[in-house]
């Protein structure tokens, strides 16, 4: 991603890029409660807790601990759970976003490259409609509740980026926002680690994926205190978020913790322990930032000399030694080792298929049997726009006009490269994954997010440039716009009613789902009906379509993806006319390695001459 030169060009950029993460508030300090209430009083298990008046006539309780910080010792071992604090615990304000590198992506503010956060963050958030002390819900009169999981590549991120409080307050739940661990120090493999570690859960490296089941689990012991019903609980989350909703599914440690689950843009990525653990020259190769590569290129900054001397120096070393190295490092010091993105994110193994925590053999294939997951009822979905966000800094599909302008290169081949992998998640992330838990699990419903009214900002069509790009559904479900001046550049008074109309619509469709296991026809029975996945024949419905009255309307429809459909039609795209941009494509589809292989793409005759871009053919 090239540096921005302007104000102007900042602002469309960020609008762009910074509502893939939806931050609550914009740039700058995060929004805290302003004065503690004592009608939020609340006593749980945990210990007593007092909060404050949300944006939209909530409660909020912010940057509860739901574990011991995981430092030091506790670095790389499976979260604990914390003591019970003495006295009353005010919860006005976030906790610290986990260890990242800080990005508009992510919200987290500092300079590009620098990393921010701190390692003592394993906090989450509570809205809850506004009860006195005496009349909190209680018995059979518990609220649904809803656990949310941000996105974020699993390496960037925060729960502060979200605001709960207007689908607490409209629907009569009760909304819950999680921190995780990321990036390496989420997820982590190497037999030095294992060596000490205390159970086969804590061998696995899936520390972040432990710390999902831990939240959960104080969110069964404690979340009755705030009026809601630990027997009913939605997990949901977007992109990472999405990801992370269907290792719980896959996870037995997190049977029983939740009853429904909704993945927005999730997917089944996941990573072996060879790719985590082995050197990138090993057979078979790891990754290029597995454990074992990065710890020479820590050895090497430590003095150890270039790669063959920190390979002589690692292979002397002892078990205890090497771990004891790693708990010294500093998290800037160990996140500093990797290659970052422009976004801050980091391409590295993370949820490992360990046998443990998460299962050794394929996920999709347990979805389609009857005991290989936790089965619940279903939601899953993706936006119709997805990768366009992904392209819009790229500049190779789109230039910047006199520094400042954003333009198309190619039109055609850009809008063509994005609808093709794009169509490939929603085979991936959404259609495959609902046909096979189709064949155990009857309440399985999907969708696709189709708004796309963004404005023309000085001859740059946002509309076809972004479109319903990746993370946009997220305000609509929360009925949250108010993300800064960015975003205001999207979200504009000209598609102010449409998109507030839609909103109410989702976020209805999700509170029917969180109350019944079934979004029927929204909370109140006046919605078009959405109707579970039906296999029965190709034309039957199998999801419904999410747009305002001016793009289609709220609509049921059955046609559906699969990787092979998707590979087959781009060769037969119109807007692809010569062979080296029909390769350009499935090379995008290639690289990005969701539904089409490296090798794959090795293997055609026609695409020799353009090699893969940042891949290996293995």
């Amino acid at each position: 991603m090239t540096l921005v030169r302007s104000p102007l060009l900042a602002l469309v950029g960020l609008a762009a890029i910074g509502l893939a993460s939806l931050a609550c508030g914009g740039r700058g300090e995060p929004w805290r409660i302003a004065k503690s209430d004592p009608a939020t009083r609340r006593t749980a298990p945990a210990g007593a807790v007092l909060g404050g008046a949300g944006r939209y006539g909530s409660h909020a309780w912010l940057g509860i601990p739901f574990a011991k910080p995981p430092v030091g010792e506790l670095r790389w071992r499976a979260p604990q759970p914390p003591e019970r604090w003495a006295g009353v615990r005010e919860a006005l304000a976030f906790g610290a976003p986990c260890p990242q590198y800080a990005s508009p992506f992510a919200g987290v503010d500092g300079r590009p490259g620098t990393i921010a956060g701190d390692e003592d963050c394993l906090t989450l958030d509570v809205w809850a409609p506004p009860f006195s002390p005496e009349d909190v819900p209680a018995g059979t009169a518990r609220l649904p509740v809803m656990v949310w999981i941000h996105g974020g590549g699993n390496t960037i991120g925060t729960a502060a980026f979200y605001d709960g409080g207007n689908l607490a307050a409209t629907h009569g739940v009760v909304v819950v926002a999680v921190q995780y661990r990321l990036g390496p120090l989420g997820w982590m493999r190497h037999e030095a680690l294992r060596a000490d570690a205390a159970d086969d859960d804590e061998r696995s490296g899936n520390f972040a994926t432990l710390d999902l089941v831990r939240a959960l689990e104080w969110v069964h012991d404690n979340i009755a205190a705030f009026g809601g019903d630990p027997g009913n609980v939605t997990i949901f989350g977007e992109s990472a978020g999405g990801q992370n909703v269907y290792t719980l599914l896959l996870a037995p440690r997190a049977k029983g913790l939740f009853h429904r689950a909704i993945s927005q843009s999730g997917g089944l990525w996941r990573s072996t322990p060879a790719q985590a653990e082995a050197l990138a020259d090993a057979s078979p190769p790891g990754d290029a930032q597995s454990s074992g590569e990065i710890l020479l290129r820590l050895l090497e900054q430590d003095g150890a000399g270039d790669r063959t001397a920190a390979r002589a120096k690692l292979a002397g070393m002892r078990n205890e030694e090497i771990a004891r190295m790693l708990r010294s490092k500093s998290a800037s010091e160990i996140l500093g080792a990797y290659t970052v993105q422009p976004s801050g994110m980091i391409t590295m193994p993370k949820v490992f298929a360990d046998g443990t925590v998460l299962p050794a053999d394929d996920f999709d294939a347990r979805f389609a049997t009857a005991d290989g997951w936790n089965r619940v009822p279903v939601i899953l979905g993706t936006n119709r726009d997805e990768n366009r966000l992904f392209l819009f800094p790229d500049p190779a599909h789109v230039r910047k006009l006199l520094w400042i302008l954003p333009r198309f290169v190619d039109e055609k081949r850009t809008l063509a490269t994005a609808d093709h992998l794009s169509r490939m998640w929603k085979a991936t992330g959404a259609d495959g994954p609902a046909a096979a838990m189709r064949e155990s699990e009857r309440k399985v419903f999907v969708y696709r997010f189709d708004w796309d009214e963004e404005p023309t900002i000085l001859g740059a069509d946002l509309s076809k440039m972004l479109g319903a790009s990746h993370g946009f559904e997220i305000p609509f479900v929360f009925g949250h716009f108010d993300l800064g001046r960015a975003a205001n550049m999207i979200f504009t008074k000209h598609n102010l009613a449409g998109r507030e109309s839609l909103s109410k619509v989702m976020m209805s469709y999700w509170a029917a789902f969180a109350r019944n296991g079934d979004p029927g026809s929204g909370a109140l029975g006046e919605l078009p009906a959405w109707t579970a996945w039906d296999p029965s024949a190709p034309a039957a419905p199998k999801f419904i379509v999410f747009d305002t009255r001016e793009g289609g309307g709220i609509r049921m429809a059955s046609q559906t993806e699969t990787p092979a459909q998707v590979i087959a039609s781009v060769d037969t795209d119109p807007r692809l006319s010569t062979p080296a941009e029909r390769c350009d494509v499935l090379r995008a589809l290639a690289d990005w390695g969701r539904g089409y292989t490296a090798r794959q793409y090795a293997e055609r005759s026609d695409c020799r001459e353009y090699p893969l871009a940042t891949v290996a053919a293995q």
